[in-house]
């Protein structure tokens, strides 16, 4: 059982880009892996104007769970006066989004650089 839940543990990394946070998840963002995500993100929209951009890009499958999660972060964002963006080029992501009738909800982006206003994504690599 152990070695199932693994396959599923989620895997983030996280840095500052000019007064942004820029979460990257990768892999699975389902009912198993869901609660160590929303602990980290709830970290992230604690304080005033939180300003988060979630890179979604290598993120391989996504439930109504994880979707739940993306909502929860955006309420808290909205309710800090912050600002929440998802980067995604999976017509899969969007499709979901499409189809829970969140693709108007959300800011979506294909690019990271798009979702930092413009700058480079080379920006946003860590040091």
């Amino acid at each position: 059982m152990a070695e199932e839940h693994t396959r599923h543990a989620p895997c983030h990394s996280e840095r500052t880009v000019g007064g942004t946070t820029v979460v990257v998840l990768r892999g699975e963002i389902d009912i198993l892996t869901a609660p160590a995500v929303a602990a980290r993100l709830d970290a992230l929209t604690a304080g005033p104007h939180p300003d988060l951009v979630l890179d979604l890009r290598p993120v391989t499958f996504i439930d109504c769970t994880g979707v739940g999660l993306l909502c929860r972060a955006r309420n808290r964002t909205i309710a800090r006066d912050g600002r929440l963006r998802l980067v995604t080029d999976s017509a899969g992501v969007r499709r979901i989004l499409h189809g829970t009738f969140l693709s108007g909800v959300f800011e979506v982006y294909g690019h990271l650089s798009e979702a930092l206003g413009g700058r480079p994504e080379e920006a946003a690599l860590p040091t």
